[in-house]
């Protein structure tokens, strides 16, 4: 399949430090091309994406050689079909949108609440920094069942896994840092599990753990969420504040 693609190269520092160029490129000249650079067929069309991803037996989501799954374990993201299915299923009872409203609203408020009068006396804040970083990090801490785990440590090690599953241009130090990340998360896991063992409660290493998911699962699992579940929140968060702040009217 791969000799029939149109091959198209980049420079990978440059892509590294800004890739829509090339992306915009692709999207207009090859939208389904073979990248050597990056050892992977890049599909830059929003729509050939919907349609393509379904293709299971063509574009599978078990990547053994990518990087998440070489540096965080093959969490349920990277699996496909009953695997995929089973291990969702596993973690619904901590992310439903009913236990969200019913158990965990209340949680995010109560937490927002001591970072905003924290901040209240000094008069002014960083949006991003001093406000929407706790204040998401705090409520994945809550969700996942981490308690035992600062916010600040949340964050880094969020970030530390980003740039490690988007390290393709092998930096050394990257891979650390990620290596470093994935190892605090795994003790701050197995330091958890007796509490959560003796009383169960709603958290997502709580749910796995009931349903008998493996130690390799609920460890690939939680990173996953933990890797996407800080930054983007994060943003949103903030973005909202700025939004609502700016056009209050």
């Amino acid at each position: 399949m791969t000799n029939a693609l149109p091959i198209y190269h980049i420079n990978r520092e440059a892509f590294w430090h800004d890739p829509y160029p090339d992306l915009q490129t692709l999207r207009h000249t090859a939208p389904v091309a073979m990248v050597p650079e990056l050892g992977a067929i890049l599909i830059t069309r929003r729509d050939d994406i919907f349609k393509y991803e379904k293709m299971i037996e063509i574009f599978s989501s078990d990547q053994p050689d990518g990087l998440m799954h070489v540096l965080m374990g093959q969490n349920m993201m990277r699996k496909d079909g009953p695997a995929h299915l089973g291990e969702r299923r596993a973690i619904f009872p901590a992310m439903s949108p009913k236990t969200v409203r019913d158990h965990w609203q209340q949680k995010f408020i109560a937490a927002t609440s001591k970072i905003l009068d924290k901040l209240a006396p000094r008069g002014a804040a960083d949006l991003v920094r001093d406000y929407a970083m706790p204040v998401s990090a705090q409520a994945l801490i809550a969700m996942t069942g981490m308690t035992n785990m600062h916010w600040r440590e949340m964050d880094r090690v969020s970030q530390g896994m980003i740039d490690g599953c988007s390290n393709y241009h092998g930096d050394p130090e990257t891979a650390a840092r990620c290596h470093d990340c994935t190892a605090s998360i795994d003790r701050h896991i197995e330091a958890r599990m007796p509490a959560l063992r003796a009383n169960p409660d709603r958290s997502l290493l709580s749910v796995q753990m009931q349903a008998g998911l493996s130690q390799p699962q609920i460890h690939a699992n939680l990173k996953l969420v933990i890797s996407g579940g800080q930054n983007e929140p994060r943003d949103a968060i903030a973005g909202a504040a700025w939004a609502v702040l700016h056009h209050s009217q």
